[in-house]
């Protein structure tokens, strides 16, 4: 496997999911997505997971947009579905859909329905790795309560668990410690706004969520930000600093409204969001409209 076509690398977008007015899936607006995300630059798409709103998903509905977005995908385009799960056992079921669907790699949280000790967490990885699908790790301990922390991805990496990490914490001193730990994990850009930082610092992949509204800008950003040339980096930081309040919103508790939103205003379908997410109140809904109408104002798409 060739370093350019890891599929796992690049700008994969956390992707929004389109519903119906009667807050069905909009399988059809989801396909048409992931068509104009390969259109616009992206590598790949990542259905099915925060972002996707995958937890209000039943279990036929969930499937479905995995093989809805591997349908949809053109040649070279990649998918890697989130598979997080409360079992280990569920979590192998839908490697295993994944890969009966046609899909490339998974994006994999650790246990997440308690604060997991460091050998469950591993047991966890080792009963998914069977599939034989390669897998991102997903650091969030925000939402899972377990850190996977250099030392524990380099265990797992070791392992021949996981062949790369989505780092979600924000601590951009962590990727020297990992290259450190583990010089051959692929570290992914977890969170919008450390995009700059975490490239130079060595990151090779982006699993993000404002591509949904932005992606040509988007993958530009990225590709300056991880090309490793000193004069890519100025125009670099020019974008960075353009859409920074922006980027912000990804890891914001209303991401999801406010990306949809950004969508919406775009001129794509972000639309509604299942409940419980409500609507966003109007002091943040007019600041996130505020941001992406700056910044489609200076040409960013």
């Amino acid at each position: 496997m060739t370093e350019q076509l890891k599929p796992w690398r690049g700008v994969y977008v956390a992707s929004a999911l389109q519903f119906n007015d009667d807050l069905s899936v909009d399988y059809d607006g989801f396909a048409e997505h992931v068509k104009w995300l390969a259109e616009n630059g992206c590598h790949g798409i990542t259905p099915n997971g925060s972002l996707g709103e995958y937890q209000t998903l039943s279990d036929e509905e969930r499937a479905r947009v995995v093989t809805t977005a591997v349908e949809a995908a053109p040649e070279g385009f990649g998918v890697m579905p989130g598979v997080a799960a409360y079992s280990s056992h569920q979590t192998r079921r839908w490697v295993e859909q994944a890969a009966e669907a046609g899909a490339q790699s998974v994006l994999m949280l650790p246990p997440n329905v308690y604060r997991a000790d460091r050998e469950a967490v591993i047991e966890h990885y080792r009963e998914a790795a069977k599939v034989g699908l390669p897998i991102v790790a997903y650091n969030n301990p925000f939402d899972t309560k377990v850190d996977l922390t250099p030392d524990l991805l380099a265990e797992l990496f070791n392992e021949g668990l996981i062949v790369a990490v989505k780092e979600f914490t924000g601590d951009v001193r962590r990727a020297y410690e990992i290259k450190e730990l583990a010089p051959e994990l692929d570290l992914l850009i977890g969170t919008d706004d450390v995009v700059l930082e975490l490239g130079l610092a060595g990151a090779v992949g982006w699993v993000a969520g404002y591509p949904n509204a932005l992606p040509k800008s988007s993958v530009e950003l990225f590709e300056l930000s991880t090309s490793g040339n000193v004069a890519d980096i100025e125009r670099a930081l020019t974008i960075y600093k353009d859409l920074h309040s922006l980027l912000r919103w990804d890891s914001k508790v209303e991401f999801v409204q406010a990306i949809k939103l950004s969508m919406d205003i775009a001129g794509r379908k972000g639309g509604t969001s299942r409940p419980p997410r409500s609507p966003l109140t109007p002091e943040i809904a007019a600041r996130v409209t505020a941001d992406t109408e700056k910044a489609l104002a200076n040409g960013y798409r």
